[in-house]
């Protein structure tokens, strides 16, 4: 059996394409019409269920996201309910809400109620961005990372590679992530829509490895380095290249408007390469 053990996390689209923002890489985005399923918010209950079913699959982390810019009262309300809720239900979870920017005192209530970590990508370089998105700025999203690590929650930070952005983007999104020295990074690739502004992907499997070597050389080995979105699309078949180049977490089941492979088809994966599943946070926290 190989050393390394492969962290698991699950998603939950708990609130589904209603967001008014012109991300160009986003289905949720009302702007562009794309044909996924849209939906207020998942009753409790679901989705405790669905925390339940992905735990039993080997999910560590389980992310409760929601579309829209931000928080505010009433989402920042429902996301520590629901966190109350799988708490009360599930042991040995780590919780993660991915709810856009916010405050200080809006992440202190989701860390009160029981989330372990927060979530807000960068997704690209600061001198790309404005190419990508107009509606807010990247430096919004760094000010949030910023108080999601004086909130004393967890951080996890990352962003999406491919949406035609240079190698000099790539690089400078990879070092704006490093300074904010965040417990886990999830590197997500562009997936094309045909509704999406972006038309196509510009990275290769190789460029893709490329930036799961640097990632793991920037944030060290006592951090998770997650191939999540995209996933399917470079790697399958291929999962040991990602593995050997730094990767230690990968999303299971399905993102948030697109299908990834079943958590039963990872697992057989991943016992088939001899990687052991995390059945522990501990060491994220190194």
């Amino acid at each position: 059996m190989k050393n390394k053990e492969i962290f698991l996390c699950a998603i939950n689209n708990i609130l589904s394409g209603t967001c008014l923002e012109d991300c160009h890489f986003c289905t949720q985005s009302v702007r562009y019409h794309a044909n996924i399923e849209r939906y207020n918010y998942k009753s409790i209950a679901q989705i405790v269920e669905e925390a339940k079913q992905a735990k039993s699959y080997g999910a560590l982390g389980y992310c409760l996201v929601t579309a829209g810019k931000g928080l505010d009262d009433k989402k920042t309300e429902f996301v520590a309910k629901v966190a109350v809720a799988i708490k009360k239900e599930i042991q040995g979870i780590h919780l993660i809400a991915c709810n856009g920017t916010a405050t200080l005192e809006q992440l202190h209530h989701l860390r009160t109620h029981g989330v372990d970590s927060y979530n807000h990508n960068l997704e690209t370089s600061e001198r790309y961005y404005s190419q990508i998105c107009t509606t807010h700025t990247w430096q919004e999203r760094y000010a949030t990372c910023e108080n999601v690590k004086r909130s004393g929650l967890s951080l996890c930070t990352g962003g999406i590679f491919g949406m035609g952005e240079e190698e000099e983007d790539r690089d400078a999104l990879l070092s704006a992530i490093h300074t904010l020295s965040p417990d886990a990074t999830p590197l997500n690739f562009f997936h094309p829509n045909p509704a999406l502004p972006i038309k196509t992907r510009n990275i290769s499997q190789e460029e893709s490895l490329e930036i799961i070597r640097k990632a793991r050389t920037l944030l060290g080995e006592n951090r998770l380095v997650m191939v999540a979105g995209g996933r399917e699309l470079l790697f399958d078949g291929y999962e040991e290249m990602m593995f050997d180049a730094g990767a230690n977490a990968i999303v299971i089941g399905n993102y948030l408007t697109t299908q990834g492979a079943t958590p039963n088809k990872d697992r057989e994966i991943l016992d088939s390469l001899g990687y052991k599943i995390a059945t522990s946070c501990e060491s994220i926290h190194q």
